[in-house]
């Protein structure tokens, strides 16, 4: 189950002052670590005066980097106009120059081809060779070689060029909490330590930033973020209107920040407009807008009523997340199975798009939704390590504690005319199954993908540009390798969650997870030699 993004009204447990952190219990399976910097102001128990002064300094400072990104759009627009007019003006100029030259050049070129002929026709008409016709010469082509050889050497220059320096790329990131800006985290004026302002037993509203994994407890934060449809609200953060970083377009960033400013928006709040609010009409996003600020109401008055630990809000709401993050305009409609889930699905589309509230329907057949339209058999086929391509190939996915392996076979992909062709045809296919695979079953952490061997080097980079458009729209932050000389290429993925294995099975009580058990021979050799070492141990050397 899903915590990231869950608001707790939680109780701290423990104030560590080595690692200036404290340990809270929210209602996890183990206590949730808070760092000093996740801490509010407004949770310090220091004298209200100081209090006051902290949270004056931190909102002049987050207006300053507010003013700070405006400024930067503006420079940026004018930077690309002048650049604009520049490239219109030299381009003009090199026209102009050129044609002076072309004509000047074309001039001098007729003139010797005129002398140089008058001399040539003369020599042949005294030697009583005959001219030959001008379409009986032979093309410039055809005696350098034809378009094909050309062309062939062309091939052959750019594999056997030197190595192209290898490169890491960043894409997909469509996770709603990327769109958050980091906060500024400047030293303020007075330097407190965290066992001065925060003790034992005080209780504080905190939201999970990162999940529980292993012996390791969730991260928190007491600065809290609440997603929408367009819009991020900060309710706590005192930051005005914010564009997300993804949103590059000058004339949108400038249009969007007018909208944000007329929002009304309480003061010591912040509210970003997310990259799927781009293109948006001032209504959407104020309506998207005042959900947020009911919801935050909401939120409050369940805090005022509950005991620590409580959960106060839930961020992995699945009916609500799939609206939120999934559902637009080129969805037909929106299958519901179930008469509660569908009447949260319903309402929470009426708040959102109104006009979409139709699609939302309710399923009423006997059969399971999941069987009817075959996605029982996905899930089932997401516990195996094999995945079928359609080409005849496979790819073999297993997680180790270091790394997740992911090996490309072709198997039975043997249509192809040549090795290297049936080679690029499994491993484009196999690129856009892994990338699927990745998003399936949540895998994380480097990732080391072990494609078939290509010769042209230009194949392998065709099989990399594959990857890229297919991990495009990954919610996760994704950071992509090349292919090397052996074949692999590493990637590394951001952990939104624990992984589909991590999440629904149980470690093998008799293999420990290791998914092999020690041969009968060898575990009889081993309890004979243990027998012989007892026996050696205890003064019995009589051994037969």
């Amino acid at each position: 189950k899903q915590l990231k993004g869950n608001i707790y009204l939680a109780k701290v447990t423990r104030v560590e002052p080595s690692l200036q952190a404290a340990f809270v219990d929210y209602g996890g399976n183990r206590h949730g670590f808070l760092a000093f910097s996740e801490i509010h102001p407004d949770y310090y128990q220091i004298p209200v005066a100081d209090r006051q002064a902290l949270l004056e300094e931190e909102a002049e400072e987050q207006s300053r980097v507010l003013a700070e990104e405006a400024e930067e759009d503006e420079r940026r627009s004018s930077r690309k106009t002048r650049g604009r007019r520049r490239r219109s003006r030299k381009s003009e100029q090199e026209t102009d120059t050129a044609a002076r030259e072309d004509g000047e050049e074309a001039e001098r070129a007729m003139a010797e081809a005129a002398a140089t002929g008058d001399v040539l026709t003369q020599e042949l008409e005294a030697e009583g060779e005959e001219l030959p016709e001008p379409g009986d010469e032979e093309s410039e082509t055809e005696l350098k070689g034809g378009p094909e050889e050309i062309a062939g050497e062309a091939e052959s220059d750019e594999d056997s060029g030197e190595e192209e320096e290898d490169a890491v790329e960043s894409i997909g990131s469509e996770d709603v909490m990327e769109e958050v800006p980091a906060r500024v985290r400047r030293r303020r004026r007075r330097h407190y330590k965290i066992q001065e302002v925060i003790k034992r037993r005080q209780v504080i509203l905190v939201q999970v930033v990162k999940e529980e994994r292993g012996n390791k407890g969730a991260a928190l934060t007491t600065y809290l973020s609440l997603a929408g449809r367009y819009t991020v609200l900060m309710p706590n953060t005192a930051r005005g209107g914010g564009i997300s970083r993804k949103i590059t377009n000058a004339p949108d960033r400038k249009r969007l920040r007018k909208i944000a400013d007329e929002l009304d928006i309480a003061e010591g709040m912040g509210l970003i407009i997310r990259t799927a609010g781009a293109s948006r009409t001032k209504t959407e996003i104020k309506r998207d807008c005042e959900y947020l600020l009911r919801m935050w109401e909401t939120i409050r008055d369940l805090t005022l009523k509950s005991t620590a630990p409580a959960l106060v809000y839930e961020e992995g709401n699945l009916i609500k997340r799939s609206i939120r993050d999934l559902y637009n305009k080129e969805i037909d409609e929106v299958l519901v199975a179930g008469e509660e889930a569908y009447k949260e699905a319903k309402g929470f589309m009426r708040m959102l798009m109104p006009s979409h509230a139709k699609n939302v329907k309710l399923y009423k057949d006997p059969e399971p939704i999941f069987v009817r339209h075959k996605i029982e058999r996905q899930l089932s086929a997401m516990f195996s390590p094999y995945v079928t391509l359609k080409s005849g190939g496979y790819i073999v996915i297993n997680q180790t504690e270091a790394l997740v392996s992911i090996d490309v076979n072709s198997g039975k992909a043997t249509r192809e005319h040549s090795i290297e062709d049936t080679a690029l045809k499994t491993n484009l296919e196999a690129a856009e199954e892994v990338a699927r695979q990745l998003r399936l079953r949540d895998l994380a952490g480097l990732i080391v993908i072990d494609f078939i061997d290509m010769d042209e080097r230009r194949n392998n980079r065709a099989v990399e540009r594959k990857l890229k458009e297919a991990l495009r729209g990954d919610r996760a932050r994704i950071q992509i390798g090349r292919i090397s000389h052996f074949g692999l290429l590493e990637m590394s993925r951001q952990r939104l969650r624990a992984s589909m294995l991590e999440g629904t099975t149980d470690m093998c009580p008799v293999c420990q997870g290791m998914g092999t058990v020690r041969s009968t021979e060898s575990v009889a050799l081993e309890v004979l030699r243990s027998i012989e070492d007892t026996l050696i141990s205890q003064g019995a050397h009589n051994l037969k």
